[in-house]
């Protein structure tokens, strides 16, 4: 019985390409005595180039993300445990090959359709890993982390992310050089199918199921991944103690599939009980020894009986380092300067994570978004939250965004509102200038027009998107003068481009008219104006502030919070370290009501307050709590805690002080994180 049949149907090759087979011929003795069939020669070519791809891919990472003071052969035994998991992924690649070819009419050299179909598998198999690579590689320049399964938070809106990729990236040339990567492996395979033909033609070798068998065990044990009772897990990558290590080890496929399994919410009711003791006395909580957050608080003594108006402002990505309240010289913004010296404003506000939607949560429910892979308001079960500003009785309530509030679900969270009123795309008068919607000069001058129509107190949510990719400056808006500046000037003071540069400026411009337009209004002199950044943005900030801002990326998550009321209150600069998830129940202890708080934000104005501390958390695996002095971080995949100094010439500490201060802190940043976890699924509204 013959192997499966060529596409030249037994006939000598005639691809003027491929090597001649009395060529070859002589030079396959293996070919001769084994009588390899063909397929399974083909397959090995394919393990062969697959392989150069993922090896090449990981070099790539290596020279490209490197740390200083890391040199090659101290990543060795990353690249060696790398070829175990790219080993698993060509088999699983390559498996359908082998396992359809048991039937010989399924095999690549039985007939041109069958090569042509297998052809073109692999050709959409090709496209899928380069896409992962190419993804991988904007990942690991944006987070230093593979690509995880995180990235599902923006393919959920297509629309949306593909409009901002192609308003902000040469998308067309990048697409088409991917695909112009992969005809050429398409030829590639196209080329070593002939020289199979070519090698084999004229051996008459026969159909052998045991080859088949054979090759079906040895990429099933690549699967597996090792020699062992148990298979190669990604778990494993962490042994290297050394987030880049683990990560050059791991390839993007299998980091990405790997964590799609945990975007899942997951709590621990018991752990949250058994550490509840010591965030009830960091917080602190009245109720030490029982189980609940909730307590009903009264207006102090400082509390306004006006009834004032809050409009509270979630600025995108306005990072700290970049503006000129931390004395960057670049002098990004300085109206906001100007009015954070008539106001309450923290210089030391963390958002809990880098993204907007995790922002947006923190805020309005006064909990960090700890669950790492997945956005918490893109989980039902957890958008239903008790949050605070439902307890401003009486009041109107609004929320304005100049695009679409589907983006992450934002309208599941904030619909959760009682009776706020929703001012989206589509119900503005000026025109769309990008992705995001209008722009944010006409978002504040049409939220502007609604607050001074009102007649009863409200409280308003103005969510900002120009300061954000595509960087785009509404033409319209003349009288905003563009700044150029030297690149390493920019490089320096934390900036990538010009374009971002402009943009955070264009930021400060349109405070500056919406503050110009609201002062002109009645409203004005009994409102509360909360303005602060839903995240930050990496960068160099080391002219700007110690090492940890860069290094432990602070940057992420630095940002202004200031509360101006120049009629209502005096101002103070503060210098105490605060989170997003305090602002809420800091306005709500400045107006003459009770209200209801059930989850870990604090009033940052009551004298009873103590221990200055932020939560942080990434997808990175590191969760850890700013304080006034100290960044203490925890890696969550191996045995890893450091504490880094936050203040220039702080006080000196002994070893055994050091050391007390890091184990408390390691404690308490456990069970905050536990408890937050636990907060997300278990405050839900009445």
């Amino acid at each position: 019985k013959n192997d499966q049949r060529s596409t030249d149907n037994g006939q000598r090759s005639t691809n003027p390409c491929a090597f001649h087979p009395n060529t070859l011929a002589l030079h396959s003795p293996m070919l001769k005595r084994y009588k390899v069939p063909k397929t399974i020669l083909w397959v090995i070519n394919l393990f062969l180039i697959f392989f150069l791809i993922f090896t090449i891919f990981r070099l790539a990472t290596y020279f490209a993300f490197k740390p200083d003071g890391l040199v090659f052969p101290d990543l060795v035994p990353s690249f060696l445990m790398g070829v175990q998991y790219d080993l698993r992924w060509i088999a699983i690649i390559l498996l359908p090959v082998v396992l359809l070819s048991l039937w010989p009419k399924f095999s690549p050299f039985f007939s041109a359709v069958n090569k042509k179909w297998w052809t073109w598998y692999l050709v959409v198999v090709t496209f899928i890993v380069f896409f992962f690579f190419a993804a991988d590689f904007g990942s690991f320049s944006y987070n230093m982390t593979r690509l995880d399964a995180g990235a599902m938070n923006f393919v959920e809106d297509p629309g949306i992310s593909l409009k901002m990729m192609w308003q902000t990236y040469p998308l067309f040339w990048m697409v088409l050089g991917l695909l112009v990567a992969v005809l050429l492996f398409r030829w590639m395979y196209h080329q070593s199918h002939w020289r199979v033909i070519a090698q084999t033609d004229g051996l008459k070798i026969p159909y052998n199921r045991k080859f088949f068998v054979a090759s079906l065990i040895v990429l099933t044990m690549f699967i597996y991944g090792r020699f062992a009772a148990t298979p190669l897990t990604w778990k494993q990558s962490f042994v290297f103690q050394d987030n880049f290590k683990s990560y050059l080890a791991l390839n993007p496929l299998q980091n990405f599939f790997t964590t799609l399994r945990l975007r899942r919410p997951e709590f621990n009711e018991q752990k949250a009980r058994e550490v509840y003791p010591l965030v009830a006395e960091w917080m602190p909580l009245p109720d030490k020894n029982g189980f609940s957050y909730r307590r009903v608080v009264s207006p102090g003594s400082n509390a306004l009986e006006s009834r004032p108006n809050v409009v509270l402002v979630i600025c995108e990505s306005f990072s700290m380092y970049k503006s000129t309240m931390s004395g960057n010289p670049l002098n990004t913004t300085p109206f906001f300067d100007s009015i954070s010296r008539k106001g309450i404003f923290f210089e030391k506000c963390f958002s809990p994570h880098f993204s907007t939607a995790r922002g947006l949560f923190a805020v309005i429910t006064g909990t960090p978004d700890a669950q790492l892979f997945k956005f918490s308001t893109r989980n039902p079960l957890a958008i239903k939250q008790h949050t605070i500003i439902d307890n401003f009785e009486g009041y109107n309530k609004h929320y304005f965004l100049g695009g679409s509030p589907g983006f992450n679900n934002f309208e599941g969270l904030v619909q959760n509102i009682d009776g706020i009123k929703m001012h989206t795309e589509g119900s503005f008068q000026a025109p769309k200038v990008n992705v995001w919607g209008i722009s944010d000069k006409d978002l504040f001058l049409e939220a502007n027009e609604v607050f001074k129509q009102e007649k009863a107190p409200f409280f308003s949510i103005i969510q900002t998107s120009d300061n954000h990719r595509p960087y785009m400056i509404p033409p319209g808006d003349t009288d905003f003068v563009q700044v150029q500046v030297p690149d390493e000037e920019l490089a320096k003071y934390g900036f990538e481009s010009v374009q971002e540069f402009n943009t955070f400026r264009y930021s400060d411009y349109c405070f500056r008219k919406f503050m110009e337009a609201a002062e002109k209004e009645a409203y004005f002199h009994n409102t509360i104006f909360v303005f602060i950044g839903d995240h930050g943005v990496a960068g160099n900030a080391d002219a700007i502030y110690p090492a940890a801002w860069t290094d432990q990326r602070l940057t992420d998550e630095h940002v202004p919070l200031l509360f101006y009321a120049p009629y209502l209150l005096k101002p103070q600069r503060r210098p105490e370290v605060v989170s997003q998830v305090d602002v809420l129940p800091t306005v709500a202890g400045m107006i003459q009501q009770p209200y209801v708080n059930t989850t870990l934000g604090r009033d940052l104005l009551d004298p009873a307050k103590k221990n200055n501390f932020a939560f942080i958390t990434n997808t990175a695996g590191k969760i850890g709590v700013v304080t006034d002095e100290f960044y203490f971080i925890k890696n969550l995949n191996f045995q890893d805690e450091q504490l880094v100094p936050v203040v220039y010439n702080g006080k000196a500490y002994t070893k055994a002080e050091r050391d007390s201060i890091q184990n408390r802190l390691s404690a308490f940043t456990s069970a905050f994180f536990e408890t937050a976890r636990y907060m997300i699924m278990n405050n839900q509204r009445d």
